[in-house]
């Protein structure tokens, strides 16, 4: 049987053999892989989350290995001439580079999800949660970056034309690196900024920023941008350099609980006893107050105004933000209701009229006042 199968082989065109036991090596490599994998995967549904996710990252890493590995030892059967063995090992080579960056990204992957599934940027208290998901992200996409940019030159330098390209380059042309550098520069430094970063924290992720006159929070932070989620959903892209270079806002680098300001301008008869029992009951109230910080006091006096100073506290930028708005309306309210009078007020004082010469001064109503009342008396009494 086999020297039926050897006599009907040596009838076919070598090329087209070649290409047969090619094909025949990936639909192998495929089927191999579908197999493992399915039994994997039902593996996979009866244990953890993590042994599923890791299951889900390296199955096409995994089947293109396979299907590297079947065309490898179709290549050997297969009558090729030693150009055609050339571009079969080059391709394979390029495909075990490929693979190699592939899997070290699948790595970090895997990695960056069993490192970062204790933190929950959901959590009430999630200042700790930030701190390592921003720290981890920055560094995986850098880590990234780097790895794809190795894994493409060592692609190219499998080339003898590039590789010999390249050897020349550097060893002739200096200025041709300089010029390089220089056209890389705004890449490479994004890159150490996102080092630096990492490393000292001034910015994390769901930090809330204030970044150009604009009040947001920090919703993603690549390898060379960050992007700001301002508070009516418009999106703020800024270099990483930035946050190095310049100053900015960071409301909750220390911490999401913040300390809110409400100004009131109210006339000297304000009862500021009163206002502070009020402002108490209505944070006592509210959701909102964390119940940590309430002040009020009377900061500056002007020349129709007095200033008070109402602090309250809350657990978040946007809470904070909501409790001075409701702080605001229902102080206003109350001021209205109980003390209109306390309201700002501008007072003016009319002086009294110039007196006509020989005349006594006339009163506000209009009538005169003095000398006007004996002489209508001396008139009474000479009737």
């Amino acid at each position: 049987m086999p020297r039926r199968i050897e006599a009907a082989l040596t009838h076919i065109p070598d090329p087209v053999l070649s290409i047969a036991l090619i094909v025949l090596g990936v639909l192998i490599g495929w089927a191999v892989h579908a197999a493992v994998f399915g039994w994997l995967c039902r593996l996979a549904e009866r244990r953890s989350g993590m042994l599923r996710q890791i299951v889900t990252r390296v199955r096409a890493p995994a089947r293109l290995a396979l299907i590297m590995v079947f065309v490898a030892a179709a290549a050997t059967l297969a009558p090729l001439s030693e150009r055609e063995a050339g571009i079969i090992r080059q391709i394979n080579l390029l495909i075990i580079i490929a693979l190699a960056g592939w899997a070290a990204l699948t790595a970090m992957q895997v990695l960056a999800a069993v490192y970062l599934r204790d933190f929950q940027l959901d959590a009430a208290d999630n200042l700790l949660a930030r701190k390592h998901v921003t720290q981890f992200r920055i560094l995986q996409r850098v880590a990234a970056t780097l790895i794809v940019v190795v894994t493409i030159a060592a692609a190219l330098m499998t080339f003898d034309g590039v590789r010999q390209y390249g050897v020349s380059l550097l060893a002739s042309a200096g200025a041709a690196g300089l010029v390089v550098g220089l056209a890389l520069q705004p890449l490479l430094k994004n890159l150490i900024a996102g080092i630096q970063l990492a490393i000292t924290q001034p910015i994390r992720i769901d930090d809330a920023l204030i970044v150009e006159g604009e009040w947001g929070n920090v919703e993603e932070i690549t390898s060379t941008y960050v992007v700001l989620r301002i508070w009516d959903w418009r999106r703020l892209v800024l270099p990483l350099s930035y946050f190095i270079e310049k100053p900015f806002q960071n409301w909750t680098r220390e911490g999401s609980e913040l300390i809110g300001m409400v100004l009131l301008y109210a006339d000297y008869t304000l009862p500021v006893e009163a206002l502070r029992a009020q402002v108490k009951e209505i944070l006592d109230a509210s959701a909102l107050w964390d119940r940590k910080v309430m002040a009020v006091q009377v900061t500056d006096f002007r020349e129709t105004t007095m200033e008070v100073r109402i602090l309250a506290s809350a657990g978040t930028a946007g809470r904070v933000f909501d409790l001075r708005c409701e702080l605001r309306e229902k102080v206003m309210a109350w001021l209205q209701a109980e003390h209109p009078a306390a309201l700002p007020q501008r007072r003016l004082q009319i002086p009294a009229q110039a007196q006509p010469q020989g005349g006594p001064p006339a009163s506000a109503g209009g009538t005169r006042t003095g000398r006007s009342e004996p002489a209508e008396a001396g008139l009474a009494g000479r009737a």
